[in-house]
């Protein structure tokens, strides 16, 4: 029998560093073998001066230089190490040194993770957690909440298809800094809950625009201090996850809004960094949990560790996933009926686009990535007409690049927003800063999708979705496109004499268009 292989994953985020070794068992399944958790004041230090403080960077070295000693005597290989860092490593201003003395220091490469990609990672680990239930997930509609020190990821599924991503710059330490001005003040008196209802009320009716949020059946808690109230007030499901009934966790987060932290030491048997931010994120939860009708509440044993563990170590969900690809889709989706985009003309220009892509494959070289890249580009095309059917192409640059797409980075929505620039007849250029701005070669994806994404708009042209297929034959330099329609195709041939260039152009072919 071969050693068994170890996996580590470290997580730096706003209030402690922690780490995990997992042994992968021959099945593809894994066991946790060790765990530790240490304080470190990131967040405090981030959040109110932007700056993580000398003294911080040592004692997070410390901290590191200890998990390697760890991670040693397990022999865990140095290529099965995986270190992330979340929100307050990723607004400092002094990050790059950071990162910079921890791989000096320690050897450990930090790699930051964007909001959105904090979503992704907790999403896998919630979704392999409580995977015996994604039938009921897939008939109802649910939210998942995490409340972290620095951010707050709220997910909103609609039957199972990802409806809204948020990451909010609202943890409970900032929560916590906004508040102590106005708690000096009152001399120690202050309505904290009414205080947090008030600040996330433009974000409720954010989320009940999106999927009317009393109408959601499952609440999903994620972290740790939703797992210390499970550990309390939950019914254990196996090792995978805890069921709380509703009023079980409201009465519990009433009693800790009576308590001191002290008291929480001693009552709930914690330490007291657990305890200094149990009730605020706790108080979060509940103020989430009352705007919707779910009577229990669900909180996976896991949290964005197991979801790196799940994605880089294992595979599982990756970029090329089929199932990954279809929540990516679907939250475009969801973007483009909040922004009143002509739903079916985008969904027949994408599926047009997606022929195209499929049959000229051995002429764009480009692969599954960039395939679900001009997917989400066909969805969100005319998204600008919501501000100005004028100029509506830069309009939706600007909304794509301004928007949250679950599972996408900020670079991959960059590359989208370009497409969608691109779709009309201006043709890319180094003038454009955002365009310039890319790689190479992702200038030349923008440059092969936009120009598959102009055919297939001018072959809906009239918005009518007369034209139901089309197959591509390449004869004597002509990109021949062969069209199951008997009607008058003279609208669509205009449209290809003004969008085809960028095609032609690229491709070498010229765009003549046949009936079956």
């Amino acid at each position: 029998m071969g050693k068994p292989r170890l996996v580590a994953v470290i997580d730096i985020g706003s209030t402690a560093i922690r780490l995990v070794v997992i042994e992968v068992l021959a099945d593809g399944t894994y066991q946790r073998v060790d765990r530790a958790n240490r304080p470190v004041r990131l967040g405090r230090d981030v959040f109110m001066t932007r700056v993580i403080k000398r003294d911080t960077i040592l004692q997070a070295i410390t901290i590191l230089s200890g998990f390697v000693e760890l991670m040693k005597g397990w022999q865990v290989g140095e290529e099965d190490i995986f270190v992330i860092a979340t929100s307050a490593i990723r607004e400092a201003r002094n990050r790059d040194t950071f990162i910079d003395r921890v791989l000096m220091k320690t050897g450990l490469k930090v790699r930051v993770v964007e909001g959105v990609e904090e979503n992704h990672l907790t999403y896998i680990a919630v979704q392999h957690s409580v995977d015996g239930m994604y039938g009921s997930f897939s008939k109802a509609n649910s939210l998942i909440l995490e409340v972290g020190g620095g951010s707050i990821e709220v997910m909103v599924l609609k039957r199972g298809k990802m409806a809204a991503t948020h990451s909010l710059k609202m943890g409970t330490i900032r929560i916590e800094q906004q508040m102590a001005p106005t708690v000096s003040q009152s001399g120690g008196e202050f309505p904290f809950e009414e205080y947090i209802r008030e600040q996330f009320r433009v974000t409720m009716d954010g989320i009940d625009a999106e999927t009317s949020i009393g109408r959601l059946r499952y609440f999903v808690m994620v972290g740790g201090d939703a797992r210390i109230a499970a550990h309390n007030v939950g019914t254990s499901q196996g090792e995978a996850y805890w069921i709380i009934e509703r009023n079980d966790f409201v009465n519990f987060v009433a009693q800790l809004q009576r308590w001191s932290v002290e008291e929480i030491v001693r009552s709930l048997g914690i330490t007291y960094h657990e305890a200094e931010n149990l009730q605020p994120a706790l108080t979060v939860y509940k103020i989430f949990l009352e705007e919707t009708n779910a009577e229990i509440i669900i909180v996976p044993n896991v949290s964005i560790r197991e979801g790196v563990l799940l994605r880089y170590a294992l595979g599982h969900d990756n970029n090329l996933n089929p199932q990954f690809a279809s929540q990516v889709v679907a939250s475009a989706q969801s973007l483009g009926k909040k922004y009143h985009s002509d739903e079916k003309h985008s969904q027949h220009v994408t599926g047009l686009a997606l022929q195209l892509f499929d049959q000229l494959v051995a002429e764009h070289g480009l692969g599954k990535r960039e395939r679900l890249y001009l997917e989400v580009a066909g969805i969100l095309h005319d998204i600008g007409y919501f501000i100005n059917p004028s100029g509506h192409h830069k309009h939706g640059q600007y909304i794509v690049q301004h928007s949250e797409i679950f599972g996408l980075s900020k670079n991959d929505i960059q590359i989208i927003s370009n497409i969608v620039r691109y779709h009309r007849t201006t043709k890319p250029s180094n003038n454009h800063f955002e365009y310039s701005s890319l790689a190479r070669d992702e200038r030349l994806i923008v440059m092969k999708l936009s120009s598959i994404l102009r055919v297939a708009d001018a072959l809906d042209r009239n918005h009518n979705q007369q034209i139901s297929s089309v197959v591509c034959t390449i004869v004597d330099g002509d990109l021949i496109l062969r069209v199951p329609f008997r009607g008058d195709l003279a609208v669509e041939r205009y449209g290809l004499s003004r969008k085809g260039s960028l095609f032609e152009e690229i491709f070498g072919y010229r765009i003549v268009l046949e009936q079956e």
